[in-house]
Formats: C-alpha cells, structure tokens, sequence
C-alpha cells in the first residue's frame, strides 16, 4: 500500500513538473521580452514625465516599430528609409554592426524570397552524418587558366549551403559539390519550424526533388539499438528495417 502511494505521489510530481516546466518557462520568457521591450523608452519616458508608468515604454516601443513598417511599405518611405541607411553605414563603427546585422535580418526576412532557396539535406560534419540546411546560392568553380582559355567544360558547379548549428541564426556556411545535395519539397517556412523544433515537426515523409527513383530510406531500427542512418537502395526495394521516411522525386 505505500509503495503504491509513493508511486502515484511519484508520477503525479514528474506529470507536474512536465507541464508547469514549458509553462514556468514562456512566462519568463514574455517578462523577459517585457522588461528588454519596455526598457528601451522606459527611460527616457521616465526622465520626460517624472514618473514610471510600467507597460509605456512598450507601448511607445510597438508604435515606433509600426511607424518604421508603415514607412517601408510606401514609396516616400522606402526613399527616407535608404537616405537614413546611407548615412548610418557612413558611421565609423556603427556601421560594422548595423551591416552586419541588417544582413542578418534580411536573410530571415519573410519578404525576402532571394534568401534562402530550398530546403535542403547535405553529408555534414562528417561522412555518414545528415544534416538540415537552407540552399543560399548556386556558383560554379573554374580555374583561372581554364577561364583566360574561354574554355568551360572543366566548370564544377556547387551549391552555398548554410547549416545552423545554434538554434537558428548562428551556424556554419559550406560549399558542396552539386550532386551532394538533397534537394527536398519541404518549403523554407517547414523548414525553420523544424530546425526550432530541434526536428520534432520533421514529417515522417520527405520527398527529394531531383531524382526519379527512390535511392534513400532512412530506417528507424525495430530493436532501437542503432542510429537511424540512410542507406542506398540498389534496386529501390526496401532495406531490413522499419521505415521511416523515403526520399524520392515527385511524379
């Protein structure tokens, strides 16, 4: 009997702690983003009226970055905007940083559709291993001889991949033979919702783009003692396994 006690007090304080430890958490996230938000103007609305009105600063805060989006939607606006850049990149140290992360937030731009290209699954950090990444650019490697001689028959074309190795906006930028890469039907949006998701929104069906036949099956082990890991299907039949994703063309 109190063995039985113990273990429903048990699974009751693990189920409690699962469910009030996502939610302990975005509380502290919002106050967090609350104080940073708030903080910004608090200040200077303090120093202006004499008195802190907690919730202002954010307020003044939200409106001002509403004022900025509806200028960048106009045509006057756009114009203003870029005359303010230009001399803010004119700025001796400022402009390292403001370059750098303007950058940044043009790549994760939702209107910006230059960014990131494809969805893509490259061989990385090392042979064997699979990683998520976002297709960037398309070059092309020639040498110097060979392009002096007009000659382009010895052109390798690759593929800027960029890998995120820290939740998203931090990662490595690779260069990849063109052959190396799985492009894959899912869009850029799915694509982030997976990486953030640290792979829990990865759907169990992931099509590749760019071959006619199934040349991949990732299998999911029944025993569950080994990794799972792709493996080449020769003649498109299915390897021993239970599987969980086929990458293949769309018909």
């Amino acid at each position: 009997m109190a063995e039985d006690y113990k273990s429903s007090i048990k699974k009751k304080m693990l189920a409690g702690l699962f469910v009030t430890f996502p939610l302990a958490l975005s509380i502290l996230a919002v106050v967090w983003l609350f104080r940073i938000l708030d903080g910004i103007l608090g200040g200077v609305l303090y120093r202006l009226l004499g008195r802190q009105y907690p919730g202002l600063g954010l307020v003044l805060s939200l409106f001002v970055i509403y004022i900025f989006g509806t200028l960048a939607t106009t045509v006057l606006g756009k114009k203003m905007l870029d005359r303010l850049e230009r001399f803010m990149l004119r700025l001796p140290v400022f402009k390292s940083f403001y370059s750098t992360f303007k950058q940044l937030g043009d790549a994760f731009s939702p209107e910006n559709r230059s960014a990131f290209k494809k969805f893509v699954i490259v061989e990385y950090p090392r042979e064997g291993v699979h990683s998520f990444g976002f297709l960037t650019k398309e070059c092309s490697i020639q040498g110097r001889r060979d392009l002096s001689a007009g000659g382009g028959e010895n052109r390798q074309c690759h593929y800027t991949v960029y890998i995120p190795t820290n939740n998203l906006y931090l990662g490595d930028v690779r260069l990849f033979p063109k052959d190396q890469v799985i492009l894959t039907d899912i869009s850029i949006e799915e694509g982030i919702k997976i990486l953030l998701s640290a792979g829990i929104a990865a759907p169990n069906l992931i099509i590749r783009e760019d071959m006619t036949h199934v040349t991949h099956i990732i299998k999911v082990p029944a025993s569950g003692k080994t990794a799972p890991d792709l493996s080449p299907a020769v003649d498109g039949s299915p390897v021993p396994g239970e599987p969980a994703a086929v990458l293949k063309e769309n018909p």
